[in-house]
């Protein structure tokens, strides 16, 4: 696999996503062994998504670097849930994977 055929595997699984209603990429690069997608979406409840991903490809594998799963309330006030990688929590025994749970300051240990 190289960066384009998986940026191409990710915008085709989120179009025929039935819970997901709108796309909208922000932006999406692919150079010869890496790439980053980042996109915002509406799901079929009216919330909000946004996704982030950096990668590598690895002996023909996409292997996550960095990621970002950020999904709200419709109008973007209230934090639902939050996954991501960033290692703003170095106790945790899955670091540097985590996931925020409500307000900003609830996290719990958990990875994707």
């Amino acid at each position: 696999m190289n960066p384009q055929a998986y940026l191409t595997a990710i915008k085709t699984k989120l179009a025929s996503s039935a819970s997901i209603i709108h796309v909208d990429i922000l932006q999406e690069y692919a150079t010869p062994n890496q790439g980053f997608f980042r996109a915002r979406l509406r799901l079929h409840n009216s919330d909000f998504l946004e996704v982030a991903e950096f990668f590598r490809i690895v002996d023909g594998q996409a292997q996550t670097v960095e990621y970002r799963f950020q999904w709200m309330d419709r109008n973007r006030q209230v934090l639902r849930k939050r996954w991501d990688n960033a290692t703003h929590h170095p106790g945790l025994l899955n670091f540097p994977h985590h996931v925020h749970v409500g307000a900003a300051d609830a996290w719990s240990q958990g990875g994707c």
